[in-house]
C-alpha cells in the first residue's frame, strides 16, 4: 500500500504540491504535465517544470509562464522547462498572464475543465478541489457557489495547479494521505476584498480540523488551493508515515524564509503486502437448553472477556432432532484457561473442545472517507474498504447505503 506524507516545511501551494510530486513521482510528468497543458488556451503560454534552489536545497518548481517569457527564454528551454514561478499565490510575482486571459469565475473553470482531453479520472478531481474553495467563498461572502468568481486564483496558472494536483491524485487512486502540521504564518493579505487575516478566510474555513504550527516566520504559508487540494486528498489526523521510503521530493516557492527553506517535502512510502501469522486458541460447544435471551446476555460477556477476539453463533441440528446453537470462539492462546472459564460460567455446556491453529492475517488500519469510519484492508489485489456498521446511523435504508457507497469508494480520507 502507498503513503504520502506531505511535510509542508516552509508551507503548501498548488504549484509547490505539483512540484513536489512529480520531483518524488516521475513517471508522472508526462500524464500530469499533457493535462495541464490541456486545460489551457493557447494564448495562456506555457507549462513551465524545472529545477531550482533554496536555501542551498536542491528544489523543483513548477508555473506557467506568459508567451513573451517563453519567446525569451534560453534555445535550449523545451516544452515542459520553462521560466521560473512561485510558491504561494497570494505574494509572489509570477511571469505575468496577459489581462484578457483569466481562468475567471467557477462556472468557467469548471466548463473548461470539463471540456478539455484529459486523463481517466483527472476532471472529476480537479472539479472536486476547486469545488472546496468554492465553497469556502462562497460562505464567507455569502453568495451562491455558482456565482463565486475566485479573485485570488482567477489566472491560468492557478487552473494549472488544480488540474495537475487532480491529474496526480487519479493517476495515484487508493493512497494513503498525511500532512505534517501546518506553518501558521501571520500579518495580513492583499487581496480583491482587500487585506486580509493571515491565514485567509477560506484557507482557514478549508483546514478547520488539522493541526496548525507557529514557527515565527509571517506572511501567508498555506494558500487556498493549497488548502483545498490537502482536504481533498486527507483528514485532519489521517493516515501515518510508517513504511519503507522508496521515494522523495521537494517543491519550492521563490520566497526566502529567514533561515529555513520555502519547501514542501513528499514522502512517498510503501507497505508490503503480507499476510503474517499467528496462533490462536479456538474454543468451541453447543448449547440446546438456553433461551434466546440467555443466549444474548452470555454472548455479550464472552465477547468482553479478556483474550476474546471473536465470537460467532451458528445453528444445527443436535440429538433427537433438537434444534442446538453452537458456539464458536476465538482466543488468545496466553489467555484460552481464562476464556474456557469464563464460557462454562456464563453458558449451560458441559463440555467444549479447544484446539490451537494458524491464522494469516492481511494488513489492516481504520481510516475516515466521506466522514465515516472505515476499515481500509491492504489485499494482494489492492485495498478494500468497509464502512464500521456503527458509523451509520440515522436515515432511511436507501440514504445509509448511499452513504456506504460513497465511504467505500471515496479515496480522499
Amino acid at each position: 500500500m502507498r503513503r504520502v506524507h506531505l511535510d509542508a516545511v516552509g508551507g503548501i501551494a498548488g504549484d509547490m504540491f505539483v512540484a513536489a510530486m512529480l520531483d518524488a513521482l516521475p513517471d508522472l510528468r508526462e500524464r500530469v504535465l499533457a493535462d495541464g497543458a490541456a486545460a489551457l488556451p493557447v494564448e495562456a503560454g506555457g507549462i513551465a517544470f524545472e529545477e531550482g534552489e533554496s536555501l542551498s536545497m536542491r528544489v523543483r518548481r513548477f508555473g506557467l509562464v506568459a508567451k513573451r517569457a517563453m519567446s525569451a527564454a534560453a534555445p535550449h528551454a523545451h516544452a515542459n522547462a520553462y521560466g521560473d514561478d512561485d510558491g504561494h499565490h497570494h505574494h509572489h510575482d509570477r511571469n505575468q498572464i496577459p489581462d484578457e486571459a483569466h481562468a475567471g469565475s467557477f462556472a468557467d473553470m469548471v466548463a473548461r475543465i470539463k471540456a478539455a482531453d484529459l486523463h481517466d479520472g483527472t476532471a472529476a478531481r480537479a472539479i472536486a478541489i476547486l469545488t472546496i474553495i468554492a465553497e469556502a467563498e462562497a460562505a464567507i461572502h455569502r453568495v451562491p457557489v455558482e456565482r463565486v468568481h475566485f479573485h485570488e486564483i482567477a489566472d491560468w496558472d492557478s487552473l494549472v495547479d488544480v488540474v495537475c494536483a487532480g491529474s496526480i491524485a487519479a493517476a495515484l487512486g487508493k493512497t494513503v494521505w498525511s500532512v505534517s502540521a501546518l506553518p501558521r504564518g501571520g500579518g495580513l493579505v492583499h487581496t480583491a476584498h482587500g487585506l486580509l487575516p493571515v491565514p485567509a478566510p477560506a484557507t482557514a474555513a478549508i483546514l478547520t480540523g488539522f493541526e496548525w504550527r507557529d514557527d515565527g516566520i509571517s506572511g501567508e504559508r498555506v494558500t487556498p488551493t493549497g488548502a483545498a487540494i490537502l482536504k481533498h486528498l486527507t483528514a485532519p489526523g489521517a493516515g501515518g508515515t510508517s513504511g519503507r521510503l522508496v521515494s522523495s521530493g521537494t517543491g519550492a516557492g521563490t520566497r526566502h524564509l529567514p533561515g529555513m527553506p520555502n519547501i514542501l517535502r513528499v514522502l512517498v512510502l510503501e507497505n508490503e503486502v503480507s499476510t503474517p501469522s499467528d496462533t490462536i486458541s479456538v474454543i468451541e460447544f453447543e448449547i440446546d437448553d438456553m433461551t434466546g435471551e440467555e443466549m444474548g446476555v452470555a454472548c455479550d460477556r464472552l465477547r468482553a472477556t479478556d483474550g476474546v477476539l471473536d465470537l460467532s453463533v451458528g445453528q444445527r441440528l443436535g440429538k433427537k432432532g433438537r434444534p442446538a446453537s453452537s458456539f464458536r470462539l476465538l482466543a488468545r492462546p496466553e489467555l484460552a484457561d481464562q476464556v474456557t472459564a469464563r464460557c462454562f460460567a456464563e453458558t449451560s455446556t458441559i463440555g467444549l473442545r479447544l484446539r490451537e491453529e494458524r491464522r494469516l492475517v492481511l494488513f489492516r488500519e481504520n481510516v475516515k472517507a466521506a466522514g465515516l469510519a472505515v476499515k481500509a484492508v491492504l489485499r494482494p489485489s489492492g485495498i478494500t474498504r468497509k464502512v464500521e456498521s456503527d458509523a451509520l446511523r440515522g436515515g432511511s435504508l436507501a440514504e445509509r447505503r448511499a452513504m456506504k457507497c460513497q465511504a467505500e469508494t471515496t479515496d480522499d480520507e
